[in-house]
């Protein structure tokens, strides 16, 4: 199940280029994006309404698209304004399209009710266009549904156990880090400290702290249906980052967009920004530095959450024993499924209200009667 009014993110805006096509399945529906002349990015069902071929394997003639097996050619809006061969186009040759907001170096689309698709409600992500950050970024096809990522991505406990070579640190001081978790209308946020830690190999090798220990943070909110940003970091031991002076220290903002592409399947987006020097040649060195430790801290996760799903798969239905640390993973998935249950009760027809038999029982005598 799925909330379908929100925004996911569909793909990197660098994903589609002038001219080209990226079909994608997102939510279990096709979908196909392109740019116009002027380079608005577009979404339509990636599927012709002829003879079902996906529009992907078509081409962009100007600001439309055309099918790529008999050729009809479709607006914007979905609509298909030329037949080969006819000059009658058919009133029901038409496919869906999608809303979808380019923002942030990434492209935001709305799968569900296009009358409700407030652009306001997209959450920024302002560190992709800071000159004072570097970034990196990429998909990963993960063989797991979404909510699996969200939990994971909630409990940062288990980073001390999976992580190890990478950001891991203690394992230790991950289970005894003071924990707190606030929940309100529109997300999720546990914040975690482990004080007087010993920092972790990649912060080591990318920061110089002045004591053999540090204070280390980690800030993760959720920002419902699927989006996790974690802001972590480390400054020397008693040194004042967690009254709130941070200069000086490390710092990370890692970004991670979970869209469903089937129940068990995700297409995992993911971008990582660190503070960097100034110019051309300072974030040089910072991207080049994340893109040598990133891809193993991810792909550790992708390891866990894959063999999950394949558990889980072969024992359905066996439970699953909660503890303390889980309770901003239960928070999030409380909100999606409010969000799932909400739309579901739009949807029921307004005279189609659940009435009790014994009601239903006492109405009819009195129609009877």
């Amino acid at each position: 199940m799925f909330a379908y009014n929100a925004w996911y993110m569909g793909a990197w805006a660098d994903e589609v280029k002038p001219q080209g096509l990226l079909g994608r399945v997102l939510l279990k529906l096709p979908v196909v994006f392109y740019r116009t002349e002027d380079g608005t990015a577009l979404a339509l069902e990636d599927r012709c309404c002829h003879r079902a071929l996906p529009l992907s394997h078509g081409c962009v003639v100007g600001d439309q698209l055309q099918c790529g097996y008999h050729g009809l050619v479709y607006d914007r809006n979905g609509l298909c304004v030329k037949v080969p061969g006819q000059e009658r186009v058919p009133a029901q040759a038409k496919v869906r399209s999608y809303p979808v907001v380019e923002q942030d170096e990434m492209l935001w689309i709305w799968m569900g009710d296009p009358a409700l698709a407030d652009p306001a409600l997209i959450a920024r992500h302002p560190w992709h266009n800071d000159p004072g950050w570097a970034w990196v970024k990429d998909r990963y096809s993960i063989k797991a549904n979404y909510q699996l990522i969200t939990d994971n991505l909630m409990d940062l406990t288990h980073v001390g156990y999976v992580h190890q070579r990478t950001i891991g640190g203690t394992p230790q001081a991950h289970s005894d880090a003071d924990t707190t978790t606030t929940r309100s209308e529109t997300g999720v946020r546990v914040s975690r400290w482990m004080m007087d830690s010993v920092p972790p190999p990649t912060y080591v090798a990318a920061h110089k702290f002045n004591t053999p220990t540090v204070d280390r943070w980690m800030e993760i909110d959720f920002l419902p249906p699927a989006a996790v940003r974690i802001h972590t970091g480390a400054k020397d031991v008693n040194s004042g980052a967690r009254e709130g002076d941070r200069t000086g220290g490390f710092a990370f903002m890692g970004l991670n967009l979970q869209t469903p592409e089937t129940e068990k399947t995700t297409h995992y987006f993911w971008s990582g920004a660190r503070t960097c020097a100034p110019g051309e040649s300072g974030q040089a060195k910072v991207r080049e530095m994340l893109m040598q430790s990133l891809p193993l801290t991810f792909g550790e996760d992708k390891v866990v959450v894959e063999a999950q799903q394949e558990a889980i798969d072969r024992q359905e239905g066996a439970p699953l024993v909660m503890i303390a640390s889980d309770a901003g993973l239960v928070h999030a998935r409380r909100l999606v499924a409010t969000m799932i249950e909400n739309e579901a009760k739009a949807r029921q027809p307004a005279g189609n209200k659940h009435i009790p038999i014994r009601e239903m029982r006492n109405e009819t005598q009195e129609q009877t009667s």
